[in-house]
């Protein structure tokens, strides 16, 4: 192990260290709440997750960058429902509709879930509203039925309503820059996506920016030429220093079908969760991974940061003694359509595994997902191992420079630090 990833694995672990200091969600008790919707099973919760990945990711295909912000919608209405007929034991995310306890959880889940997904994608309607249907058909008829569909229904409501006009899917693109260190479109593609991101209005976050960092290290400065030549190395497509492993987890973690939808799913079965837990815990992971996501694409138009694969065919033009250019280097993985600084998926990841540690209250909790591009599934046995992987697998890939990975994991375990300080609390 070299002393870079040891220094990484040291930062992940105190960093999620620092979230767990703020205490557990299921450490605390909330106040009392209505026992049958508190204790209600968390199965629906996990049907319609997976019903929105399907929505989301197996028919839309939505990039990685714009599937947080769907699931975060879908999320939160459904915890927003699921809070109100538990006797609202903990903090609304956007309303706490009028409920007494008797309503059916999953009549609840499934309108909320349903009218949100309807909402995204008009265009799967008939689907949609088929699940739907299938969903409630399990359901007894009554007032409990209705009730929970009127509870789950007006939740939608407030989370459409509020994300009406929040600038997703805006015109804005990232600019080709001419100078050394500035972004230029990348082979194979020379695709330019994904430049609203970094614009659309944030969840819980205050703006896009307040997390602006002091920016990339400078061209001519020992850490860029660490940087440059570690990734030249280690993320070459025809790299002789890269494990079979490395190389696994590298095609592992560039999956666009996002580990974490199984991951979190997984933990809500070998946990144990009920339906509130269940529902509050994917509000937070994926409120946390949606803010961190534009926060991370702020910063990459501030930055506008060359790629590696230009950086290192430019090698020549930097004005570092320390960089040799390779005009013909090709990264492991294709190069996403968007600027190096920050990492997306470090910036994703470092919300999800670090809200993940603050739900339950411990680092060390085992889990595992697998990818169809790998063709493999890995293990982990903690989630700031998971983190640890992501950062060191983008350099691996030959996409990312550690300082974008690492820089983009602290954006993660922050937006976490502020969600949990403002949102989700138990009421007292």
């Amino acid at each position: 192990m070299t002393s870079r990833v040891r220094t990484v694995r040291a930062a992940a672990c105190a960093t999620v260290v620092a979230v767990l200091a703020a205490g557990s969600p299921l450490a605390v008790a909330p106040p009392a709440a209505h026992a049958a919707g508190a204790a209600a099973s968390a199965e629906s919760v996990l049907t319609w997750d997976l019903l929105a990945e399907t929505a989301i990711w197996d028919v839309a295909r939505q990039a990685p960058q714009v599937q947080s912000r769907g699931a975060a919608m879908v999320h939160s209405a459904v915890y927003d429902a699921v809070n109100a007929i538990a006797g609202r034991p903990y903090q609304p995310y956007l309303v706490a509709p009028a409920a007494d306890g008797s309503e059916s959880v999953d009549a609840a889940v499934a309108a909320a879930a349903y009218r949100v997904l309807d909402a995204i994608f008009p265009n799967q309607h008939d689907a949609l509203q088929a699940q739907y249907e299938q969903a409630l058909a399990a359901v007894p008829d009554g007032r409990a039925k209705q009730r929970g569909i009127d509870v789950g229904a007006q939740a939608a409501t407030a989370m459409i309503v509020a994300r009406q006009h929040d600038g997703a899917f805006g015109p804005q693109t990232f600019i080709a820059g001419t100078e050394p260190g500035q972004r230029r479109p990348t082979p194979p593609s020379y695709a330019n996506d994904g430049g609203w991101v970094g614009h659309m209005t944030p969840f819980v976050l205050p703006s896009a920016s307040v997390f602006r960092t002091s920016g990339p290290p400078a061209l001519a400065s020992a850490q860029y030429a660490r940087d440059y030549n570690e990734i030249k190395e280690v993320g070459s497509a025809t790299s002789t220093v890269r494990t079979a492993d490395q190389t696994e987890a590298a095609i592992w973690w560039h999956d666009r079908r996002l580990g974490e939808w199984e991951i979190k799913r997984q933990l809500v079965t070998t946990q144990r969760l009920n339906a509130l837990q269940a529902a509050r815990m994917f509000a937070m992971v994926d409120l946390a991974e949606a803010d961190a996501v534009i926060a991370c694409f702020n910063e990459k138009e501030a930055w506008n940061r060359w790629r590696p694969v230009t950086a290192i065919r430019l090698g020549d033009t930097d004005g570092n003694p320390a960089t040799v250019a390779d005009p013909a280097w090709t990264p492991l993985l294709v190069t996403p359509p968007h600027p190096d600084y920050t990492s997306g998926h470090t910036c994703n990841t470092g919300a999800t595994m670090s809200a993940l540690a603050y739900f339950f209250g411990r680092d060390d909790i085992s889990f595992s997902a697998y990818s169809a591009d790998s063709g493999t599934r890995r293990y982990f046995r903690s989630f700031s191992q998971a983190l640890t992987e992501v950062v060191n697998a983008r350099v691996w890939g030959g996409i990312h420079t550690r300082t974008a990975d690492v820089q983009g994991a602290r954006i993660g375990v922050a937006t976490t630090a502020y969600l949990v300080r403002h949102h989700f609390r138990p009421r007292t």
